[in-house]
């Protein structure tokens, strides 16, 4: 995907993720991140979103099969658990994304808050 279609699908899930607030898209690489009250808490890569997740909330994700982000490093393949595939079942239902996207929300505050 090009980078304006990922900035394209960033914006479709950030309208409708506005059940939430005012969510942002940034540059992220080579996709776009999704912030809300500054915090970023999901991305678009390859045209796939990535919400922020932790112990707490990595479980729900592996159930529904979804894995973490992860790409191939110089000499190795680097996984980043901080951030899992959102699972297809929860991308064509709304309400679902919203409630998901709110949880990753909460891990992103969890995780800024550790800093």
């Amino acid at each position: 995907m090009s980078m304006e279609t990922e900035r394209q699908h960033a914006q479709d899930l950030a309208d409708t993720l506005a059940p939430l607030g005012e969510v942002g898209v940034t540059r992220f690489f080579s996709g776009a991140g999704l912030t809300l009250a500054g915090r970023q808490f999901a991305f678009v890569i390859d045209g796939m979103l990535y919400l922020r997740t932790d112990a707490d909330g990595r479980a729900a994700f592996e159930a529904l099969g979804a894995g973490p982000f992860s790409y191939d490093g110089p000499s190795r393949q680097v996984i980043v658990r901080a951030y899992y595939q959102a699972p297809d079942e929860i991308m064509d239902d709304p309400e679902m994304l919203c409630d998901w996207a709110a949880r990753a929300f909460q891990a992103a505050t969890r995780a800024a808050a550790a800093k």
